[in-house]
């Protein structure tokens, strides 16, 4: 470990003092050891600052408290106090604005949270909060310094207290670059997006020894916390890469979509793609039969700007799927029925997901279109024991408590709860749209009829033909596309092939939007 004896002795004037000062700034950069880089370079990763390096815009990066070190004694800690105790801090920019960053040194106690090693983060995060700007952490840390004892485990309170501080007031971003276990987990878990590289991040509270002492099941770490469990089975993760190069391209990508904090906008770009845009080929990808299926992501990519999206959760609970994007240059979070999977019904995993991403979107300001083809809520056992119910009262608070600009459009199926729940106009849409294959309806007309015409259908000499007739009758009396036209529950019914000119209008028109809630501290989410 470097230590200041290392440095050679300066003479006792200004340039030798400033001479000795270089040599320690030189030792910070280069880290600890040789051998050192050369074990993290082994498992395939980059330095803490060669990842900031890939973060920030070149030459960008100011560093906070280079010079920290512990004062911890006691099991030979007072024999090993390198520079920057295993924690880089400070700010930069990227695409020139600013944005603060810690990243772990796994090559200095493992990246082990210590007294001073957490001291350096809570700082820089009460930066962030004053300063108004992101906050992001580059995580490869092997969790509390042991040796420190009970001053790491409250080193990690004081970064759980400010990371629900920071909520809703900053973008908060957690990069996955290595080990997070235990207690440290669940900085990541209070963050607004997780990262994760395949291979070389894990996440889990309790790690495979324990589980197979306690439980005896047999599983490695990537199997048990890997990025592609938290990406496609547990929801922890928001994204997963392969490398961490385009992991931390991608995280550039999604700041330029994200306001600095939540009393600005996001940053507007110049749109080539014309607002006028017709989209004819909408016609023809969405089927007129409810029953056939096709897949939501060619719609978005049809409405939005170039065809350009950043989905986030892609891989969990992808019967809906959540956007960032931009129309006519200006970022809006997309909510989509997902036909091609569980034919787009709303389940738990479904529900808080989308919940969430409703909850980010207001909290920065960003507008929210949905697109809604929708048969209802999961039916089954396992979804009612499971909580469905209150799960998917999560998603309807979320709605219902948004104040940024709302517009739902309805493709093709809206039945039941799921169609109030998803942004109805009933529960504070500001506008919904509707195009002509359009059905909404308390249920299916199948299910309706056999519910409404029970006697006529059990009496009837020909039972099939007495329901056809029926299921036909009900389509015509309150599912034809402009029966909630009719009673003003749709605004307006809509050729598909000019939905990108009627979003882009509407956002344009509500973009002064505002709207109070009542006062309160806080709701009572469902939980």
């Amino acid at each position: 470990m470097t230590t200041s004896e290392e440095v050679p002795v300066a003479a006792n004037d200004a340039r030798g003092r400033v001479a000795e000062l270089h040599a320690i700034r030189e030792q910070v950069r280069r880290g600890p050891s040789e051998k050192a880089t050369e074990a993290q370079k082994a498992k395939g990763k980059l330095t803490a600052r060669e990842r900031i390096d890939l973060l920030l815009d070149e030459g960008s990066f100011h560093e906070v408290e280079p010079l920290r070190r512990h004062r911890a004694t006691g099991f030979g800690l007072e024999a090993k106090r390198p520079y920057t105790d295993g924690v880089i801090t400070g700010w930069g920019t990227v695409h020139g604005r600013t944005v603060f960053v810690y990243a772990h040194d796994f090559r200095i106690f493992g990246g082990a949270l210590g007294e001073a090693h957490a001291t350096k983060i809570h700082k820089i995060m009460d930066m962030a909060i004053s300063a108004g700007a992101p906050l992001i952490s580059l995580n490869d840390g092997a969790g509390a310094r042991i040796q420190e004892g009970v001053s790491a485990l409250a080193g990690y309170g004081g970064i759980f207290q400010r990371n629900t501080r920071a909520s809703g007031v900053i973008p908060q971003i957690s990069v996955m670059l290595g080990p997070c276990a235990g207690g440290a987990a669940y900085s990541p878990a209070l963050t607004d997006f997780v990262f994760m590289v395949r291979e070389t991040s894990q996440m889990f509270i309790t790690g495979p020894d324990v589980v197979k002492a306690v439980t005896g099941e047999d599983i490695t770490q990537n199997g048990l916390g890997g990025a592609d469990v938290h990406a496609g089975i547990s929801g922890v993760s928001h994204f997963v890469y392969d490398d961490e190069q385009t992991c931390l391209e991608e995280v550039r990508y999604l700041l330029s979509l994200l306001p600095q904090n939540n009393r600005e906008n996001p940053p507007s770009v110049e749109c080539h793609d014309p607002a006028d845009r017709r989209s004819d080929v909408l016609l023809d990808l969405v089927p007129a039969d409810g029953n056939r299926s096709y897949d939501m992501h060619k719609v978005i990519e049809e409405i939005v700007d170039d065809g350009e999206y950043l989905e986030v959760h892609e891989r969990w609970a992808t019967n809906i799927i959540c956007a960032l994007t931009r129309l006519d240059g200006q970022v809006v979070g997309i909510i989509a029925n997902q036909p091609a999977s569980l034919a787009g019904v709303l389940d738990i995993e479904a529900s808080e997901k989308s919940a969430r991403f409703v909850q980010m979107c207001d909290a920065f300001n960003i507008p929210i279109i949905t697109l809604l083809d929708v048969p209802g809520f999961l039916p089954g056992v396992a979804q009612e024991h499971g909580g469905i119910i209150r799960h998917g009262a999560k998603l309807l608070y979320a709605y219902c408590n948004a104040t940024v600009p709302r517009i739902s459009l309805i493709l093709r199926k809206a039945y039941g709860g799921a169609y109030i729940v998803m942004d109805s106009q009933s529960i504070g849409a500001d506008l919904t749209y509707a195009w002509p294959t359009n059905e909404i309806a308390v249920m299916g007309a199948e299910g309706a009829a056999n519910v409404i015409f029970r006697r006529q259908i059990a009496e009837a000499d020909d039972p099939d033909a007495m329901r056809a007739s029926m299921v036909k009758e009900y389509k015509a009396e309150l599912m034809h596309p402009y029966y909630a036209a009719e009673r003003g529950l749709v605004d307006d019914v809509i050729d598909p092939a000019e939905t990108r000119e009627v979003l882009i209008g509407s956002l344009a028109m509500l973009r002064t939007k505002h709207a109070d809630l009542p006062s309160r501290k806080h709701g009572n989410p469902p939980q």
